[in-house]
């Protein structure tokens, strides 16, 4: 059913596309002429607007053009007599959908408002997606600063995050510490439905059992010492809009129980409370633990799991995704560089080979810290190899990003990285001279500086001659 207004000075014609419109379902209200069909559209927000070409007063080329300028998505169609066609032309030129030709038939009419009805719903859904692409890059792009990169990987999470935003259920997400498991927590909310409500953070981690109760579900005055006034819970706070529980892996047995009975059933009791209370609130959840060997080893509760693992999120590290690594280094230093030194204007090429050669077992956040680093101890304009953490020279041994607790695929990966991040820096960026420095072909290097992020996909460009 869609709402209509149907503008027509003529009372038959008027109440006779009234009714046939009304039998087909939908809401009809009539104007008898334009300027009574203007009041009612300033007052009332309408799906299709038909309207009469010729009328007195105020005609329907008028009617067009006036609805247009306060909407410009107002959806119009023109009624028109056989002998004035090109004038309903040039209508469509102003913006009208479609126009009828008179005299037609009820069916003939019905036919052209449901075609100008899915015009309209097809215009309103490629905006929403347009809007919620915008917006997705906006809070990447924008606040979100650790989810910036053009990696496969993370255009893979963006349209993860987007598709799962618009829904109401709940959102596990993976990943290790540093990825920014908070941050996509809050581009969850910030796309959703729920986006004007609050957004609550817990870290479970933080406080012991009988606490991390009292903070999720609140207390009653007089449940436990020092229990001097009833306080509200996380839960109840959240209503409305989205509770973030990081560090879910760390909620003790017993109080898993409790968090399965808020996710079944959207109830709970406060501590020392009787009263059952509802709330209306979205659960996402995240940990860096692998839950399903947690279930195994019987430390979580395999309802939970499944329960919050309804829709889950993988985020990768940073060393899946080092093409990034530039991209994310040169957005933090845009971001500390107004406060620590504003001197720094980029990264020199050594740099940025130095810093995607590193596998950076800390993530995002350890990247992050080592550009605000730098800043501190760059003297140029520029952040040089010299100015980076210890942790990002080149390596001397099996340092703390190259345990051998890790598979053998991925250490070689990061002990290539860092031979070709080396050798790149040695030769001051020439892709020849490096390619002679590692003893393989240049067509070879050109695949693993892309794999690895020191030059864009596709960046070949013309090899400086050596000097």
């Amino acid at each position: 059913m869609a709402n209509l207004l149907v503008i027509d000075d003529n009372e038959t014609l008027r109440e006779g596309m009234a009714v046939s419109l009304t039998r087909s379902g939908h809401a009809v209200t009539a104007a008898a002429g334009g300027a009574e069909g203007l009041v009612a559209a300033a007052k009332h927000r309408f799906d299709l607007v038909v309207t009469d070409l010729k009328m007195d007063g105020v005609d329907g080329m008028e009617v067009l053009r006036r609805l247009r300028a306060a909407d410009p998505d107002a959806a119009v169609l023109m009624v028109t007599a056989f002998g004035t066609i090109e004038t309903a032309v040039a209508a469509m030129r102003e913006g009208a959908l479609d126009f009828v030709t008179k005299p037609f038939s009820p069916e003939v009419l019905r036919a052209k408002v449901d075609k100008s009805l899915e015009v309209v719903r097809l215009r309103r859904e490629t905006g929403e997606l347009r809007q919620q692409t915008r917006s997705l890059q906006e809070v990447i792009a924008g606040r979100f600063e650790g989810l910036v990169g053009s990696s496969p990987a993370m255009q893979a999470l963006g349209d993860a995050i987007r598709r799962v935003a618009a829904s109401q259920t709940t959102v596990l997400i993976l990943g290790e510490s540093g990825t920014g498991k908070e941050l996509a927590a809050r581009a969850v909310h910030d796309l959703s439905p729920r986006r004007d409500g609050p957004f609550v953070t817990v870290n479970c981690a933080a406080l012991a059992e009988g606490l991390l109760e009292s903070e999720l579900f609140g207390h009653e005055r007089g449940s436990f010492t020092g229990a001097v006034r009833r306080k509200l819970g996380r839960f109840e706070l959240a209503s409305g809009g989205t509770i973030f529980l990081d560090e879910i892996g760390e909620v003790p047995v017993a109080l898993q129980v409790k968090l399965l009975r808020i996710l079944q059933e959207k109830e709970f009791q406060r501590v020392g409370g009787e009263e059952t209370l509802s709330v209306d609130v979205r659960v996402v959840a995240a940990t860096n633990r692998d839950l399903e060997a947690e279930v195994r080893a019987g430390r979580f509760r395999e309802d939970l799991y499944y329960r919050l693992a309804i829709v889950p999120l993988s985020l990768p590290p940073l060393r899946d995704r080092a093409a990034d690594v530039p991209e994310l280094a040169l957005h933090f230093l845009r971001k500390h560089a107004p406060r620590v030194n504003r001197r720094v204007k980029g990264i020199s090429e050594a740099g940025l080979a130095r810093l995607s050669a590193y596998p950076w077992p800390g993530n995002v956040r350890e990247l992050e810290n080592a550009i605000e680093r730098a800043l501190v101890f760059a003297e140029g304009e520029l952040i040089e190899p010299a100015h980076l953490p210890d942790c990002a020279r080149p390596p001397t041994g099996l340092g703390p990003a190259l345990r051998s607790d890790r598979p053998l695929p991925d250490l070689l990966d990061d002990i290539e990285r860092q031979l070709i991040g080396q050798a790149f820096e040695q030769a001051k960026g020439k892709k020849t001279e490096t390619a002679r420095l590692l003893g393989i072909k240049t067509s070879a290097l050109y695949y693993k500086l892309e794999k690895y992020g020191f030059i864009e996909r596709g960046g070949h460009g013309a090899e400086e001659p050596d000097r």
